[in-house]
């Protein structure tokens, strides 16, 4: 199995590792009820740099087999079972509209919690980042060809980490995915 499996937040104090094939390792020391603002799971999408709010996230799974759903929009891939569980799943690079990539062993699906789980397809995982609220900067006012995903910018070790904002990244489609995901 290509990636440990991770749930967030840990239940009592732990040491949960993310672990990937080409030896990622981050680990993340947290502490259950302790405040998480300022924690963001990263990924990449080609060469660009994004992140969630870990408070999103519920676990992190190595890419698996997806049931087609016929007639939803091109992101939404279809549905996957997870432990019992369907879960939809959506390809975040197709949302972003950038061009179909072959999923590999680096290839996620990061699962959150929006109201209902669901699957985020992403390249590779990058770490968790401890990222204060003032080296957020806001992104630009022409922020409207990734369709405003982007809430933020954070700054620090000479990268850029796009900060995306969940509720509209899942907007036209989370309530897309609901409709088309009564499978049970």
């Amino acid at each position: 199995m290509p990636y440990a499996f991770v749930r967030f937040p840990p239940q009592g104090r732990g040491e949960e590792i993310i672990k990937g094939m080409s030896g990622l390792q981050q680990l993340v020391d947290v502490q259950a009820g302790e405040e998480q603002s300022g924690l963001y799971l990263t990924f990449t999408i080609e060469d660009e740099i994004y992140g969630i709010g870990i408070e999103w996230v519920k676990e992190i799974i190595g890419f698996q087999p997806i049931a087609e759903i016929p007639d939803l929009p091109e992101h939404v891939k279809g549905v996957i079972n997870l432990r019992g569980t369907i879960i939809p799943v959506m390809d975040v690079r197709l949302r972003f509209g950038k061009p179909a990539a072959q999923y590999d062993s680096r290839t996620c699906i990061i699962v959150v919690d929006a109201g209902s789980p669901i699957g985020l397809i992403v390249d590779r995982i990058s770490e968790v980042a401890a990222i204060p609220e003032d080296e957020i900067a806001p992104p630009p006012a022409f922020n409207r060809r990734e369709g405003g995903y982007i809430k933020g910018l954070g700054k620090g070790g000479g990268e850029i980490k796009r900060i995306l904002d969940l509720r509209i990244l899942l907007g036209g489609g989370a309530a897309t995915l609901d409709e088309g995901a009564h499978v049970r």
